[in-house]
């Protein structure tokens, strides 16, 4: 079973405002992944031309099902939280699970989140700014697989170090352990060693993710459990987003 994470940035690079979605779906489908979390997604945003990126990434890599669950609705500049019952036609930023195996059962989940304005220190340049923190979900899928029942998990979690940690608690305990096997991936903003720590899960697929030009940093991370172990997995460099993407070819034993 092939596994991938990708931060997409709205499927588009830094430098760009708009998104090309036939390159963003011949990246997608690159990835030639079974399971496919991805963040930082839009539905009906003009930056991306009004299409659904989640629908567009279901088509590029032969998904079965798929599920987007918005964050934030409205525009950019003007975001409001999004209620978990925002239809399509109403512009929404979030997370998406697709897969090329039936899904049994999904389950989203709002996460902790930092009420008031936070202090944060920028590095480039050097200086301490307030900052509010957007609101944070994860998605649980059960996939029918040929290991079995699967648990997929996939979240993006704060760039707060404060905050963060406690989310990736929050959710670890929300779900609680299984025998079944799980992966949990997606851009949890942790290093490995506090995602390992965090979660109890193994490391499928270690390697720096950010930035896209000298990656120095893994932000983003494939986590398994229950008897899943790695064969092979690593980052790569992809034609969109200012992260790589992250893919894990995945085996079973229990």
């Amino acid at each position: 079973m092939r596994v991938a994470t990708f931060n997409i940035l709205n499927g588009r690079t830094p430098q760009e405002s708009s998104v090309d979605p036939a390159r963003y779906a011949d990246a997608i489908a690159s990835l030639d992944a079974d399971v496919l979390a991805l963040q930082e997604v839009d539905r009906d945003q003009p930056r991306s031309g009004g299409a659904d990126l989640t629908a567009l990434a279901a088509d590029a890599m032969g998904a079965v099902d798929h599920r987007f669950e918005p964050v934030l609705r409205g525009l950019p500049g003007d975001w409001v939280p999004a209620t978990g019952d925002d239809r399509p036609g109403v512009p929404a930023y979030g997370i998406a699970l697709l897969s090329r195996y039936p899904v049994l059962r999904w389950e989203a989940f709002r996460l902790p989140q930092l009420r008031a304005r936070s202090p944060y220190l920028l590095k480039d340049p050097r200086r301490l700014v307030w900052v509010r923190e957007e609101p944070r979900a994860a998605l649980l899928a059960e996939l029918d697989t040929p290991f079995g029942r699967v648990r997929v998990l996939t979240t993006h979690l704060s760039f707060l170090p404060w905050c963060n940690g406690h989310q990736l608690r929050s959710l670890v305990c929300r779900v609680g352990p299984s025998e079944v096997p799980t992966v949990l991936a997606g851009d949890l903003n942790l290093n490995p060693r506090r995602a390992a720590r965090a979660t109890g899960m193994r490391a499928a697929a270690p390697g720096p993710t950010f930035p896209t030009e000298q990656p120095s940093v893994q932000l983003d991370h494939i986590l398994v459990a229950g008897g899943l172990h790695a064969a092979s997995g690593g980052a790569v460099p992809m034609p969109v987003s200012d992260h790589l993407a992250l893919v894990a070819n995945l085996r079973h034993h229990p």
